[in-house]
């Protein structure tokens, strides 16, 4: 088993080819979501709930489980805390050496992997772009340019439920046009 972890905020195409790495080593997989308790600023727009919605979407058939893990800021306890959401044992893949480094120091078995497009696929510049096209009015056309980062069947499902309009109010100073 293979353990992935991330905030997915929100769900984007650095995140679906760490998971399709993951399923190529190993089809039994965990994704778990970080920081779940965590939404409503624009570093963490989406809910624990409408983040799993999102992987799900993109998931469509393929077999994953997914879990929720709230934070501790307890670095040196982290994976213990994490392991009662995702199980003792596996393997655990990531991007991030800090978190590598924490599940070692556990005795986990971990694969550290390269970012994939990292100068495009991060979280804070999607969110960027994400909140300049909740004031796009052609809805097609918005999808389309979110589609470039964010899986087509996320870009779907952030605007056919209106999450892009939560991001137009967020930010500091300014005030909303529409």
């Amino acid at each position: 088993m293979i353990i992935l972890l991330g905030r997915f905020q929100p769900f984007h195409n650095g995140h679906a080819a760490m998971i399709e790495e993951a399923m190529r080593r190993d089809p039994d997989i965990t994704i778990c979501i970080g920081s779940s308790e965590k939404s409503g600023s624009l570093d963490n727009p989406w809910t624990a709930g409408e983040r799993e919605q999102m992987i799900r979407a993109w998931l469509g058939e393929k077999p994953a489980r997914i879990v929720q893990i709230p934070d501790i800021n307890d670095p040196p306890n982290f994976v213990a805390h994490a392991e009662a959401f995702h199980g003792e044992s596996g393997t655990f893949l990531t991007t991030d050496e800090s978190t590598a480094n924490l599940y070692r120091a556990a005795n986990w078995n971990v694969i550290l992997t390269e970012l994939t497009q990292r100068e495009d696929w991060q979280g804070w510049r999607i969110r960027a772009t994400i909140q300049m096209l909740s004031t796009v009015l052609e809805e097609e056309a918005a999808i389309a340019a979110l589609a470039i980062n964010v899986p087509e069947a996320v870009a779907l499902l952030i605007f056919d439920n209106g999450w892009q309009r939560r991001l137009f109010h967020m930010g500091t100073g300014g005030e909303p046009v529409g």
